[in-house]
């Protein structure tokens, strides 16, 4: 069963307590190709900030270690029997999630930025780029066959730890021109100790580009989050890609 995203609110705080928004330490922005329709300072502009997320959300401190413990694992292959193809999926959706490239390498410029949830322990990962229609429609329909493909299989993370991986179908708010949404669920051992990875996946299109986020961890998945960021960032993108300037962040 898929899990429903429902459209989140923007909260708003006391009349006199506007939030002051710090540039993100993971905030960077690579140039692409001559022949890309997002330029650098597009990218830059299309890019959310804490303000529109609820309120817990701050600009990130750095990554969180079990990205490397989990998401560096590798699928047990023998669980697919004959399967190779499956297993291949399975592995490529880890290794995408690891390195943030679900939707493959942008042929343009990419800009990225990250939050962190400190009272649920949760990171938010958030990039915007051009890849072209085409390419977009192909891992768009490819994220869509995972519920399936790799609808729960075993992964052996670096110390040889075994963690049982389920993946089902979410539904997002109905932004862009396409979009799929995924809840992958890690349960297993980190250093030993029991833990449950929960990460909502988000990708939207918007002509040639998109924005893709994760966001989770040990303690849970905050959907309305993963909701909010798709409904205040799809129109930032669209804006900027019509040559606009986007509205300003609300105060949460």
């Amino acid at each position: 069963m898929g899990v429903l995203w429902s459209a989140a609110a923007c909260s708003t705080g006391d009349g006199g307590s506007d939030r002051t928004v710090p540039a993100s330490p993971l905030a960077e922005v690579s140039p692409g190709a001559s022949s890309a329709t997002l330029t650098v300072a597009q990218a830059k502009a299309a890019l959310i900030t804490n303000a529109d997320l609820p309120s817990q959300w701050s600009g990130t401190s750095g990554a969180a270690t079990w990205r490397d413990g989990l998401l560096k694992s590798k699928v047990d292959a023998s669980g697919f029997g004959s399967d190779k193809s499956a297993a291949a999926d399975c592995q490529k959706l880890l290794d995408g999630l690891y390195a943030e490239e679900l939707l493959g390498k942008p042929k343009g410029t990419k800009a990225v930025t990250g939050f962190d949830d400190s009272d649920n322990q949760a990171q938010m990962h958030y990039q915007v780029a051009e890849y072209g229609q085409s390419e977009l429609t192909g891992q768009l329909a490819w994220l869509a066959t995972l519920p399936q493909t790799c609808a729960e299989f075993t992964a052996v993370d670096g110390q040889g730890g075994r963690q049982n991986v389920q993946v089902v179908s979410a539904q997002l708010p109905d932004e862009g021109d396409a979009r799929q949404g995924l809840r992958v669920t890690m349960n297993g051992q980190l250093d030993g100790d029991p833990s449950t990875l929960t990460l909502d996946v988000a990708a939207v299109r918007v002509g040639d580009s998109a924005l893709f986020l994760t966001n989770g961890g040990l303690n849970g998945a905050e959907s309305d989050s993963t909701a909010q960021a798709v409904q205040q960032g799809t129109p930032r993108l669209r804006q900027v890609l019509e040559g606009k300037t986007p509205a300003a962040s609300p105060t949460n």
